[in-house]
């Protein structure tokens, strides 16, 4: 079936089952292998990208249900204050949950511009196997001044 949407700003169309994992899309499709597959169930965050602005896991979220709503990815974050961040405080270690991070951490500072530690704790659910969360804490608000 022939879907049509609209990522990083530029139309696409692939034919995909409608059921097909956005995540799958972007990968195997598009190209757009930044975003990960971490656990498939919606849980660790790693396949996190924005849907409309809003941090939107996609392992589980099938294509059909995207509709004419913007998906924005990893790549299309290049020089992204949290990106900036995210270097200048050393949060990566493995880097494998970072871009899911980044795209929550870019979420949350477009809805909420100075975060307290319970906003980001609310809203930073993604899980980070190498334990970076204080790093995490500490480049959004590094963010957030910028």
């Amino acid at each position: 079936m022939a879907i049509e949407l609209t990522v990083n700003g530029e139309p696409h169309t692939v034919d995909v089952a409608p059921d097909t994992p956005l995540l799958w899309v972007l990968r195997d499709n598009l190209g757009l292998t930044g975003t990960k597959f971490g656990c498939g169930i919606a849980q660790c965050g790693a396949c996190t990208v924005h849907l409309d602005g809003q941090a939107t896991r996609t392992c589980v979220l099938p294509v059909s249900a995207v509709g004419d709503r913007e998906v924005r990815t990893i790549e299309d974050m290049d020089g992204h204050p949290v990106q900036q961040a995210w270097r200048d405080e050393q949060v990566p270690q493995c880097g494998y949950c970072q871009s899911g991070m980044i795209m929550a951490a870019a979420a949350l500072l477009e809805r909420t511009p100075q975060p307290s530690d319970a906003d980001i704790d609310q809203a930073m659910t993604n899980i980070c196997r190498c334990g970076t969360y204080a790093r995490v804490r500490r480049a959004i608000h590094a963010a957030a001044k910028s």
